[in-house]
């Protein structure tokens, strides 16, 4: 079975590099494409990709067991940045404590989300639009709704069938849990597909490391009689993917222009050119850190390529 991986493998690349001699013009043919790679990926883990991406995968080893209550709930929320994950984490998270329709996910509240998964069941409102997204380890309920010409253009490229990918707020009642949808984009780059599972892995391993660190700091600040205040998980995870670690100020710079009071306040977010003003960089590095940030899920596109807004949802 080991000496088949490479050809399988190889095989999926084909999908996920869609050779040059070869262009995608047309929907059907960018539909086709997305379902052959599908399958591929299905293939590759045996059919089932749940097994993979939300079973075992997901699990908390015996290590991560610590017996210290986790902080609670409410100081879990971290307004920065958005959380790549799967239906089925989504749909095996629970509801937050103090807040009935918040979701807590690893004992953090998951508020942005970022997902992507195939196109179903799409019913189209005077006011929204709704769909059905299914990722290969389960299906959640999409919501975007249609406020401006923007958003018209935007939902009218949602199509049965296609994958998308979904920036959106994440909320549940009762066992009902579903997403509002503040950018829906076709996904044209099927890297896209494996790169966001690995994303979830990631992220879900940070948020366990950086809740292990916190535990033992809350112990450690229990046992000299001080209780210091602790960042919150969500913001922790953020910060470290935001800057790598580095401490990137550039790229800091950037994200707190979107951040200002004022610009959260704008529906259509922020223009590049603006923010280059309000920093003297050069425009190049600028859109640098912006897409840096758009790939994070810390901004998003809005009503064009050069207008974008922050994830922070205050």
């Amino acid at each position: 079975m080991a000496r088949q991986r490479p050809t399988q493998l190889n095989s999926l690349s084909g999908f996920l590099h869609p050779s040059s001699s070869s262009p995608v013009t047309t929907r059907d043919s960018v539909i086709s494409i997305q379902v052959q790679a599908a399958a591929m990926i299905q293939k590759q883990f045996h059919g089932a990709p749940s097994s993979f991406f939300a079973g075992t995968a997901f699990a908390p080893s015996p290590a991560t067991q610590i017996a210290i209550d986790p902080p609670s709930p409410a100081k879990n929320r971290g307004p920065q940045g958005s959380v790549p994950l799967t239906a089925k984490q989504i749909t095996g998270a629970y509801h937050s404590s103090d807040d009935k329709y918040a979701i807590s996910l690893d004992g953090v509240d998951a508020t942005n989300v970022r997902l992507l998964g195939l196109v179903m069941n799409k019913v189209e409102r005077v006011t929204d639009v709704s769909f059905t997204l299914n990722d290969g380890t389960g299906q959640i309920d999409i919501n975007r709704w249609v406020n401006e010409v923007s958003d018209a253009n935007e939902v009218e490229a949602i199509q049965n069938g296609i994958y998308v990918k979904v920036h959106g707020h994440l909320k549940g009642f009762q066992s009902k849990k579903h997403a509002f949808a503040f950018s829906v984009r076709p996904v044209v780059d099927f890297n896209e597909i494996v790169l966001h599972y690995i994303e979830c892995i990631y992220a879900h391993i940070e948020i366990k490391k950086v809740k292990i660190q916190t535990h033992a700091s809350l112990a450690s600040s229990f046992s000299n009689g001080a209780n210091g205040y602790q960042v919150p998980l969500i913001q922790q995870f953020s910060a470290h993917v935001g800057t790598g670690g580095s401490g990137n100020n550039i790229h800091n710079m950037v994200l707190g222009v979107f951040q200002e009071p004022t610009i959260l306040a704008r529906e259509h977010g922020l223009h590049i050119d603006e923010v280059v003003r309000k920093l003297g960089i050069p425009n190049n590095i600028i859109m640098d850190a912006i897409n840096f940030h758009v790939n994070v899920g810390h901004i998003y596109s809005t009503i064009d390529e050069y207008h974008f807004k922050s994830a922070y949802n205050g």
